[in-house]
């Protein structure tokens, strides 16, 4: 079957997660700026997550272009990723609600590292629909940024325990290892 549905549908997800995630900030009651103050946390966290799924549909996008068709159990993987990324809002709104503190701060990483491992699920199901010698397998490549990703959550989940900020600064790293842009499948797929 063709890929044009669950692209869509992929896109769709992901900017209703979005939008929910804006709509959880909360007007402040006050008129100046220091009625703000207490949204920094708030407006952090959502930044940070905001970063995290414009990730997520960038590559996602990436990936898709690299690939032909679909069958039933990568719809399923699909599926799977878009779960974890839709508990997003969740612990994005309680993170900044309760100040970055350590629970919210480990369930965060939790659900981050359970987003990572549905994409490379994902990922393997379209390798393994379109061949180890497809144009995806080479431009997937032996995927550095995505083992390294899952380790830093994995440290970072129980760090939050011991300091939140460090292990925030471990989310924030990952953020920004994947900012840096990745040009395997661009380059595959260009002449």
């Amino acid at each position: 079957m063709g890929k044009g549905r669950l692209e869509a549908f992929s896109d769709g997800v992901i900017a209703i997660i979005i939008t929910i995630m804006v709509l959880e900030i909360k007007v402040p009651h006050g008129f100046d700026l220091a009625a703000l103050r207490p949204l920094i946390p708030v407006f952090l966290s959502y930044v940070l997550s905001f970063i995290f799924l414009g990730i997520y549909w960038n590559n996602h996008h990436h990936l898709l272009q690299a690939v032909r068709h679909v069958n039933g159990r990568i719809l399923w993987a699909n599926l799977h990723l878009l779960f974890w990324l839709s508990l997003i809002p969740f612990v994005t709104g309680w993170m900044g609600e309760n100040n970055f503190a350590a629970m919210p701060v480990a369930l965060y990483g939790t659900v981050l590292l359970l987003s990572a491992i549905a994409y490379f699920i994902l990922t393997r199901a379209l390798i393994s629909h379109h061949g180890r010698d497809s144009t995806l397998a080479i431009a997937v490549g032996r995927d550095f940024k995505g083992k390294i990703s899952v380790v830093f959550y994995a440290v970072a989940i129980p760090l939050a325990f011991v300091n939140s900020w460090f292990a925030c600064v471990l989310y924030v790293l990952v953020a920004v290892m994947w900012l840096i842009p990745d040009r395997r499948i661009e380059n595959t797929l260009t002449p």
